[in-house]
């Protein structure tokens, strides 16, 4: 018998209804139980599957009786049956268990088409051997399908022709969603469970790449942990990582690894698409391809190293906060397919931690260099050097420092777009938003926004979006200024000021405020180390002064003394001699005038005790003896509004009859002097213009060194120093003097003096 009933008809043994009844109940009780052994099973849980298809094979057999049933499990990919699968039930002791699918099978028939296959209706399928060994005469095959997949098939063999009633193929229906089921809800647990191993194995090497990179402190030893951990998280065994240069035109080869290397490509590429990595750089997307030697790759492609052929390549860009394209991350290998999605994402995921090292290592390598800086070299080199940081650091179009002075803002430092020496106003603009605020401001489109100020020169520089800090230090009271940069739209990929461009900013301003406080430190340092040297030198010279009097005294204060002796014994002498008598009053009054001439000059060298004058009052002194010539007019605008000055009266008075002298030499006996005062915090101003000639900026620094006097008509009360003097007063009077001049349209000194009720007394008194 060859197991087919294609000639034999139907019988008409469908039960009673009663049986039919009790069948179905019997078949509902079976399908519970079926369903409570699939919910309580676990991921890699081999043997509660086992046990659940087990129950299934056995409610099959009790369905339909004098069966026996057998499940084997299905491999859609391998398109191949499990055999270590095979749950079977209702078999003879004798039954053989090779009965492994066949490929020509009624197994495969079933998975293949996704349905049933009974043997009585396939005629061109034999049942197989094993099965007819011990009696099989019907076979019924129903494929376990889940989702239009195939993941098993049960079979169900009957030892008598007759075949199977619609009630039990309805059963065996049912039984058969249950193991498809079952098998796929282990096979999700255990896929779910896999992936969570992966995730967590992923995971844990991202931590360990991460703590790798962010260990490192030099730049090139941050590009090297980058790479190795890009080929340990994707076992690949070559690759290569390439930063963008600063005008962000090329990829420049950092770090390179790989096993043989022999001529490995370094050369800078392009970023545009006559690379594969300029491609990517390009895109900002990242790239896995699965051969590099097919077309369109074949043709942009850029080998690792000339002597080794690689196959396959995957790329990433590296991405910073700001938009900025920081490199690419490549990677390759010499076997086709190697790298798959899962690749793909963890490496951009490592490139993510990569562009956070490699942005928080250049912002640490550039503030270590600024704070060497802060130590060396001037403050507006300093200043400069840290606009040109935040360019590249931010990848701005510009940056600028401005400077607080008088209520205004001063530009101090830029690197492309303002004009030095420029000023902008505090009211209503970002810079003085951010000071006002002592924070952060943004704007996204300064051109026409009003607290720009300049919307012209937005336009004309291509600026979109303005980013602005306080120049604020930790200790400080109030901000030095501002901190400016500037987006244009050619920076691609730069859509708003991240968190990352506003921290980076703030940092870089906190330097530029540290440089400016400590411009000033060092230049009151160096006024307090000059006063007191001034000081020291004054006291050292006054007592010298005191004891060449008291010496002059003994010598030169006798004359008159000795001259009214000679007088009252020769008195007829002299009356008989007017020639005498006139010569002899000449030595006495000549004796008077050197003793007082000695001694006023002198005077100026004794200590000068500080107290609190008024501005006003010591320039009219100085106007009463300075003996202007009658072509000098002079103009004093807002002096008596001014708040005392910490001074010494006489000695102010001293400079400024200095000045005044000095503009009349200057001009020549005939011009217009101007004193004008203005109160600032903590401190006086007052400048004394002239309309004379001008002093040459290239003079500007030696025309208060002592041997710069030019020969002049000695003054009564002036040692004739000229403007040597007038610095030496200023500095023991606490205050400094200044000069403004183009050399053409008059001079301007300014002198700065600290309001007395700034100070805090005790005042400062030179030593005698």
């Amino acid at each position: 018998m060859n197991g087919h009933l294609a000639s034999t008809p139907p019988r008409n043994d469908t039960p009673s209804a009663g049986s039919g009844q009790a069948l179905l109940l019997a078949a509902l009780a079976r399908a519970v139980e079926i369903g409570a052994s699939i919910n309580r099973l676990g991921p890699a849980d081999p043997a509660g599957v086992q046990a659940t298809l087990r129950l299934i094979v056995e409610s099959a057999i009790a369905m339909a009786p004098g069966v026996s049933a057998v499940i084997y499990t299905y491999d859609a990919r391998r398109r191949a049956f499990d055999p270590a699968s095979r749950v079977a039930a209702g078999e003879r002791a004798d039954a053989s268990v090779d009965d492994l699918p066949r490929p020509d099978g009624l197994g495969v028939r079933a998975v293949g088409q996704l349905r049933p296959v009974l043997s009585y209706e396939e005629p061109d399928l034999a049942i197989h051997p094993a099965k007819t060994a011990v009696g099989a005469q019907v076979v019924a095959c129903l494929p376990l399908v889940v989702a239009d997949q195939a993941v098993g098939a049960l079979y169900v063999y009957r030892h008598e022709a007759r075949p199977f009633t619609q009630l039990e193929l309805l059963l065996l229906h049912n039984f058969v969603n249950q193991a498809a089921m079952a098998i796929s809800h282990a096979g999700r647990l255990a896929d779910v469970q896999a992936d969570l191993a992966r995730k967590e194995d992923e995971l844990r090497r991202l931590r360990r790449a991460g703590l790798l990179i962010s260990s490192r402190t030099r730049l090139d030893e941050t590009l090297e942990a980058i790479l190795q951990m890009a080929l340990e998280v994707t076992g690949a065994k070559y690759g290569i990582l390439r930063l963008a240069d600063k005008g962000g035109q090329n990829l420049i080869a950092a770090a390179i690894v790989g096993e043989r290397l022999g001529r490995p490509a370094v050369e800078a590429l392009p970023i545009n698409a006559t690379s594969i990595m300029g491609y990517v750089g390009v895109t900002r997307q990242p790239l896995c391809i699965s051969d590099v030697r097919v077309l369109p790759w074949s043709r942009i492609y850029y080998p690792l190293d000339h002597s080794l052929e690689m196959r396959a390549e995957l790329a990433v860009p590296l991405i910073g906060a700001s938009g900025r394209l920081e490199g690419v991350l490549n990677l390759e290998s010499p076997a086709v397919a190697a790298f798959d999605e899962e690749d793909s994402h963890l490496l951009q995921a490592l490139a993510t931690q990569a562009v956070i090292a490699i942005q928080e290592v250049r912002l640490l390598d550039a503030l270590q260099e600024t704070a060497g800086r802060l130590l060396s070299q001037p403050r507006d080199t300093v200043l400069q050097h840290l606009v040109e940081l935040a360019c590249n650091l931010l990848n701005t179009a510009a940056a600028a420092i401005w400077i607080l002075a008088d209520e205004q803002l001063v530009l101090n430092a830029a690197t492309a777009g303002h004009t030095p020496g420029e000023r902008l106003s505090l009211n209503g603009t970002l810079a003085g938003q951010a000071i006002a605020t002592r924070a952060v401001v943004t704007s996204d489109d300064v051109g026409q926004d009003p607290r720009f100020g300049r919307p012209e020169l937005a336009i004309a520089q291509g600026w979109t979006r303005a980013l602005v800090a306080p120049l604020l230090a930790a200790g400080d009271s109030e901000p030095a200024g501002a901190f400016t940069v500037y987006w244009a739209e050619s920076d691609a990929g730069h859509f708003a000021a991240s968190d990352w461009d506003k921290k980076v900013l703030t940092l870089l301003a906190h330097y530029a405020a540290l440089a400016v406080r400590n411009a000033a430190d060092q230049a009151a340092l160096a006024a307090a180390q000059e006063q007191r040297a001034t000081a020291e030198t004054f006291a050292a010279v006054g007592d010298i002064a005191a004891n060449l009097l008291h010496r002059l005294n003994n010598k030169v204060g006798t004359i008159p003394v000795r001259v009214e002796g000679i007088e009252d014994k020769c008195a007829a002498a002299l009356a008989a001699d007017a020639y005498l008598a006139a010569n002899l009053q000449e030595i006495e009054q000549s004796a008077r005038e050197a003793m007082d001439a000695v001694r006023q000059s002198l005077a100026h060298l004794q200590s000068m005790p500080l107290a609190p004058v008024g501005v006003a009052r010591c320039v009219a002194d100085a106007l009463t003896s300075a003996n202007l010539p009658p072509g000098v007019r002079v103009e004093v605008v807002g002096l008596a509004d001014l708040p005392p000055v910490l001074a010494h009266g006489r000695g102010l008075a001293l400079v400024f009859a200095n000045l005044l002298e000095n503009a009349a030499d200057a001009m020549d006996g005939a011009g217009a002097v101007t004193i004008r005062g203005v109160a600032r915090r903590g401190w006086v101003e007052i400048v004394v213009s002239d309309s004379g000639p001008g002093i040459p900026p290239a003079l500007h620094g030696r025309i208060f060194e002592l041997n710069f006097s030019g020969p002049r008509q000695a003054r009564p009360n002036k040692l004739g120093f000229g403007l040597w003097w007038v610095r030496t007063l200023m500095t023991r009077l606490g205050g400094t003097i200044a000069v403004e001049s183009d050399g053409r349209h008059g001079t301007s000194f300014r002198l700065r003096l600290p309001s007395a009720s700034s100070v805090e007394p005790p005042l400062y008194v030179e030593a005698s």
